[in-house]
């Protein structure tokens, strides 16, 4: 279901006009308006999920076989030395658009945005590590 407030939403699904690079019927890679690099492209489900708590897993599979596809291609294309694929979830993680959607970011050796992604590394003493395992533990 798509929502009409929703910017991403009609970006995807063509009401706004984009600079798109790909469309099938779930989705529309469109090259992103701020890119962090050449080529910098989001991928948008035509349907609307908040985040990767909401999507539905079939629609999630498809995004990440798309990624694939395109920065094969991009890279063939763009002469890129690497990729980030980036997907945040919540204001916390970064999220400024509450609507799924993949970040596709090329990366060059000679490009001066060396920190696209960065973390500050944490510590853990062996004990915290087991603690936070056991918290994590999971089967299915």
């Amino acid at each position: 279901m798509k929502d009409e407030n929703c910017i991403f939403c009609k970006l995807a699904n063509g009401d706004i006009p984009t600079n798109s690079i790909y469309e099938d019927d779930d989705f529309n890679v469109i090259l992103d308006a701020s890119p962090a690099s050449k080529g910098h492209a989001l991928i948008l489900p035509k349907q609307h999920y908040a985040n990767v708590y909401e999507i539905d897993d079939e629609v999630l599979a498809k995004a990440a076989k798309l990624a694939k596809k395109i920065i094969v291609h991009e890279k063939e294309m763009l002469g890129c030395d690497g990729y980030n694929i980036v997907q945040n979830n919540g204001e916390v993680a970064g999220q400024t658009v509450f609507h799924f959607h993949m970040h596709l970011i090329p990366r060059y050796k000679s490009d001066d945005n060396e920190n696209v992604i960065e973390w500050k590394h944490k510590e853990f003493t062996d004990e915290q590590m087991k603690q936070i395992c056991g918290q994590m533990k999971y089967n299915d």
